[in-house]
């Protein structure tokens, strides 16, 4: 039996439930295995897609049990009120969602429907939201609000009831906010948008950074308990990092259905900025400053290196 025509949206099911694409990976192969082995005993009473699915999400529950949750700062707690102290170093228990390219998870269609959909449904706020809902109910809404799984299945997959999965996603529901931020764009104006900020950046202008951001601007650095909220506190917040033309390198790549740039510091890989734009600007910069990320997304698709000049 050929799996492989499941294996992008398993991932992207996988990586919504743990947040980290590696786990997500790991689970996806684990599925495959356990499919295997069982794939004598499969009776066809379901699809094979929702077979699939089935043994995936249980493997994912399973991971979970064994693992904290990874929110995204802002999850944590208030935003910072002064924008001039050092952010909040994480502590030694925290886990931070990752960040996941767009290549591994859009459909090799050239439908540009089929992309949006599947770059909607690993959009950084939804992949923030879910990591705080209980596994359970992270399990459900994603089966029936992303994937829309008949509530029937949904309950067969987690051995349980339609009335508890219905009770389940009101739950869910009611946790969960994830909406976009004063509307989408086009893609050409997230490519422009993007352009501008790896320009600004590494030519260290603050001004035109500013006027990049949007009024209800939201900074998150990642790995920190801190994050900014609002223009002018974001911009405060910038001008300790920006550092002087030349000390930042980016190109351009996605990650989970934005503009993304991959970041060298000083010559050093330093990590991947993702941006969310909106009507007015961007909406928030997510930082993730792991330099692992640099090798995984400059090798994804880019238009070119921005550098000062």
């Amino acid at each position: 039996m050929d799996f492989e025509p499941y294996r992008r949206e398993l991932l992207a099911h996988c990586y919504r439930m743990l947040g980290t694409p590696d786990e997500a990976e790991d689970v996806v192969q684990e599925t495959y295995l356990r499919a295997l082995k069982a794939y004598d005993r499969f009776e066809g009473r379901a699809s094979v897609r929702t077979w699939l699915f089935r043994i995936a999400t249980n493997a994912c529950l399973t991971a979970l049990e064994q693992r904290a949750r990874r929110p995204l700062p802002s999850g944590l707690g208030a935003s910072a009120t002064d924008p001039d102290a050092p952010p909040t170093p994480a502590e030694p228990g925290d886990a931070w969602p990752r960040p996941i390219p767009d290549a591994l998870i859009t459909p090799e269609s050239a439908d540009p429907a089929a992309i949006a959909v599947a770059r909607d449904g690993v959009r950084l706020a939804l992949i923030a939201g879910l990591q705080l809902l209980p596994p359970r109910q992270r399990a459900v809404l994603i089966l029936r609000e992303v994937l829309a799984f008949p509530a029937a299945e949904v309950a067969e997959m987690l051995g349980t009831t339609v009335p508890a999965v219905k009770s389940t996603l009101q739950r869910a529901r009611a946790r969960l906010d994830t909406g976009a931020p004063g509307g989408a764009l086009a893609e050409p104006a997230q490519v422009a948008l993007l352009e501008r900020y790896m320009s600004a950046f590494t030519t260290s202008d603050l001004a035109a950074l500013e006027q990049l951001l949007r009024e209800d601007a939201v900074i998150e650095p990642v790995p920190s308990r801190s994050w900014f909220a609002g223009k002018r506190t974001c911009v405060a917040f910038l001008r300790h990092v920006i550092g002087a033309p030349g000390d930042w390198r980016m190109t351009p790549t996605r990650a989970n259905g934005h503009p993304a740039a991959a970041t060298w510091h000083r010559g050093e890989p330093f990590g991947l900025a993702v941006l969310t734009p909106g009507t007015g600007g961007i909406a928030r910069i997510t930082v993730f400053g792991f330099p692992d990320l640099v090798e995984r997304f400059a090798g994804a698709p880019a238009n070119r290196t921005v550098t000062p000049g």
